[in-house]
């Protein structure tokens, strides 16, 4: 958490400006476009991660529709997640979070520019009237994001179960399904490391809506799982053999 504090550290005269800024969009939200809002949610990601000294790598952004609304779901690993796959994500977009997180500071006035939905967590009530919603605004173009693992704890590099429920979006709304493969996210936020901080937001192929459209919501979960899980391995057995290489060479 130090790299958070020293983010605070770093723009203490800058952020009752940026809140300053963000609340007045915030409160004549109706003057801005989609794009425009996205466009500063980014701007204020950006300036948060070079305070931080966190740097992004972004793959397959290509790979994402074009013209079509569409969920994306990806593995959870720390707080910094939600903010790398919105920088990496050139197009508006909302995320889905827990209610009680987003009331932090900087997260409530992002979660009011990009739409963003809350769900109470083991709160079926909650969980199924956000899914409906954002079901229905897939359908007429929106882009969603959502982390299935409900949740993270030391993750790091490794997956946890999937929650089924979350892929009710995708069957009722029709849409594709993007896997998102985080590596080293949790790295942004966790431990004590000096210097700069390598992430990578990995956009994989999408999925589309015929070929998951027969299947049980479980089957769903563990097939988008297992995908991001692959992924995930690969950038780590590829990083193990260049050090290896290197050890040798």
């Amino acid at each position: 958490m130090y790299r958070f504090y020293l983010m605070i550290f770093f723009n203490m005269l800058r952020i009752p400006r940026l809140l300053h800024r963000l609340n007045k969009m915030v409160r004549n939200k109706e003057k801005y476009s989609a794009e425009e809002r996205h466009a500063e949610v980014r701007r204020v990601i950006n300036m948060i991660k070079t305070a931080s000294f966190v740097k992004t790598r972004v793959f397959g952004a290509e790979k994402l529709p074009k013209d079509e609304g569409y969920i994306m779901y990806s593995n959870h690993q720390g707080k910094y997640d939600a903010l790398g796959i919105f920088y990496a994500h050139e197009k508006p977009c909302s995320v889905v979070m827990d209610e009680k997180k987003s009331h932090m500071i900087l997260t409530r006035q992002i979660m009011a520019l990009c739409d963003g939905k809350t769900l109470v967590l083991n709160d079926p009530r909650s969980g199924l009237k956000t899914i409906l919603e954002m079901a229905e605004e897939a359908k007429q173009g929106r882009k969603f994001l959502i982390f299935p693992e409900g949740g993270y704890h030391h993750n790091h590099n490794t997956l946890q179960e999937f929650k089924p429920g979350c892929f009710k979006a995708s069957l009722k709304s029709k849409t594709p399904i993007v896997p998102i493969a985080l590596v080293d996210s949790y790295r942004a936020y966790e431990g004590f490391a000096i210097g700069f901080i390598n992430t990578q937001v990995h956009f994989l192929d999408p999925i589309p809506y015929e070929e998951f459209k027969d299947m049980k919501t479980p089957e769903i979960a563990e097939m988008v799982r297992s995908r991001i899980e692959a992924k995930v391995n690969e950038v780590l057995e590829n990083r193990k053999q260049r050090r290896k290489f290197k050890f040798f060479s």
